[in-house]
């Protein structure tokens, strides 16, 4: 199973789109999508599976005409159900009391008339365990969000719900599991096909501090702009 996150749109970092209709793939989220094609060369993939979201379609629309696959669309691997946070500015949410427990205690957190993060967990395994019935021992594309590939990744390889924060899913990677007797095995996780995920972000310089006695001491039209 190629659990593949969609491609990046201008909300991607930003804003929580959620179900938010209209939210479609930028220039760069359709050059990953057909870099993405292109990297999957001829695996032999049977079928292709996509959340309803605008910006899955088109990721997996990308990846699927060119090998001749009708999308399948399946509403059980759509966006997790933020309620209240849909269409919010992230740097609003870091500040809500329940940014705490997104983040360190998601088995016991809620969004606001939303659905729990544990039950986005539960609908998507139902939805993925329903597909791969329907494809044993084939390959199949499912394209889908940041935050249910790493619930999926995390329930298949016994990783702890209150920890699947720790998993990064990047726009447009490719994530594979396989089912085998023993059990799931993970071969492939956020794999971009490039290493720039690995390059160290700028850190921001201090802001400027001004002491408390600056405008006494300085003689008058010398004193500093901050």
């Amino acid at each position: 199973m190629l659990l593949i996150r969609h491609g990046t749109n201008d909300w991607v970092h930003g804003r929580l789109a959620g179900w938010t209709p209209g939210v479609h793939l930028n220039e760069e989220g359709k050059r990953q999508a057909v870099a993405l094609s292109e990297r999957l060369g001829d695996l032999p993939i049977v079928a292709c599976y996509t959340s309803p979201l605008e910006r899955c379609v088109e990721t997996a629309t990308a990846l699927a005409q060119p090998r001749g696959l009708p999308l399948r669309l399946v509403e059980g691997i759509g966006e997790v159900r933020y309620g209240e946070w849909q269409g919010a500015e992230l740097k609003e949410l870091y500040k809500h009391e329940l940014w705490p427990g997104v983040q360190f205690y998601p088995s016991g957190t809620r969004f606001p008339n939303g659905e729990s993060i544990g039950e986005a967990q539960m609908r998507m395994v139902q939805a993925l365990d329903g597909l791969r019935a329907q494809h044993p021992k084939e390959m199949i594309i499912v394209c889908s969000h940041a935050d249910l590939i790493k619930l999926a990744v995390a329930y298949y390889v016994g990783i702890h719900i209150d920890l699947f924060q720790r998993l990064i899913i990047n726009p447009c990677s490719l994530n594979a599991i396989a089912f085998e007797p023993m059990g799931p095995r993970l071969l492939a996780l956020n794999d971009t096909g490039s290493l720039e995920h690995l390059r160290p972000k700028p850190v921001p310089p201090p802001e400027p501090s001004v002491s408390a006695d600056t405008s006494a001491s300085a003689p008058a039209g010398e004193q500093e702009h901050v």
